[in-house]
């Protein structure tokens, strides 16, 4: 597995959590391993890192296939609980994309995501403000502000 300096300065953008500590893959709980090679068969992983929130330790590994990010986030026993695969903004539905683009008028929507907890679904766009400022913003399918 190598490590692609840029995927990482792109996955960068969206870390930098408290708490949030990288390591090498190999270093994941053996269950851990085993579920992410399953979820990314023909991907490169790129990084690994884990982070204890409130007690409970999570495991994420970040990938890239075909030039596209897809971060995906674990437990110790390898269940999957979180998704976010990098999408084309005229994927996403279109209230949704509506209301990404009316929080980055004037500035630029670097990356989108679609990001899957369990069966809910929700969008996160990285937008570089007009100031030059890095932000994030998190929509529902229905263009309502998407809330952690």
């Amino acid at each position: 597995m190598r490590f692609a300096a840029a995927a990482l300065s792109v996955v960068a953008t969206f870390a930098a959590v408290a708490g949030e500590k990288q390591l090498k893959f190999e270093r994941l709980p053996a269950a851990v391993q085993t579920a992410a090679k399953e979820q990314t068969k023909g991907a490169t992983i790129v990084g690994a890192s884990t982070e204890t929130e409130n007690g409970k330790t999570t495991y994420e590994v970040e990938t890239t296939s075909n030039g596209k990010t897809r971060d995906l986030e674990f437990d110790k026993t390898g269940a999957l609980l979180v998704s976010e695969d990098e999408v084309d903004l005229d994927s996403l539905p279109a209230a949704a994309k509506a209301a990404i683009q009316k929080r980055a008028a004037g500035g630029t929507i670097a990356k989108v995501e679609k990001v899957t907890a369990g069966s809910a679904v929700s969008y996160e766009a990285a937008i570089r403000t007009k100031a030059g400022k890095k932000t994030e913003f998190g929509v529902n399918p229905d263009g309502s502000p998407h809330k952690e």
